[in-house]
């Protein structure tokens, strides 16, 4: 039995670590205020989670390529096309796809995340706030919005 326990031990370890990972959308929706201020969450005209309009809609994001949302508002005009960085859309160019990984880790350190995905210390995205703690309970909120 001793030579199935640690094989044992370390899978647990690895799922409890990947569910953590994976984060909570429960705690996420109580969280997701810190992202509303610029975010809001609507699918066919329809707002299902009010907020702001200077960043762009993020029902399906996950699953989306960086930097390609078409349903963004800048101020009070709404605009054809995102109003993003020319780094998150070359970013979405060179095969960014936002996954609840991705999310995650942008919302810790947007800038840092696109510089080291473009590989490039001048990179800049629009959003420069830091999620210090929930990034992955929103990210997996999030997930919760799509088709």
């Amino acid at each position: 039995m001793s030579k199935l326990f640690a094989p044992i031990m370390i899978l647990s370890l690895a799922l409890s670590s990947q569910a953590a990972a994976a984060g909570d959308p429960a705690k996420g929706e109580k969280l997701y205020n810190r992202c509303s201020s610029c975010h809001a969450i609507i699918k066919d005209g329809e707002v299902l989670v009010k907020g702001g309009i200077t960043g762009p809609n993020l029902y399906g994001v996950v699953g989306r390529v960086a930097g390609t949302e078409t349903d963004y508002l800048n101020g009070s005009a709404r605009l054809p096309v995102g109003m993003f960085t020319d780094d998150m859309i070359r970013a979405g160019q060179e095969g960014l796809i936002w996954t609840q990984e991705n999310i995650a880790s942008y919302s810790k350190n947007p800038i840092e995340f696109i510089q080291v995905y473009l590989d490039d210390d001048t990179a800049r995205p629009n959003m420069s706030v830091k999620l210090k703690k929930g990034s992955a309970d929103i990210a997996a909120y999030l997930a919760t919005f799509g088709d």
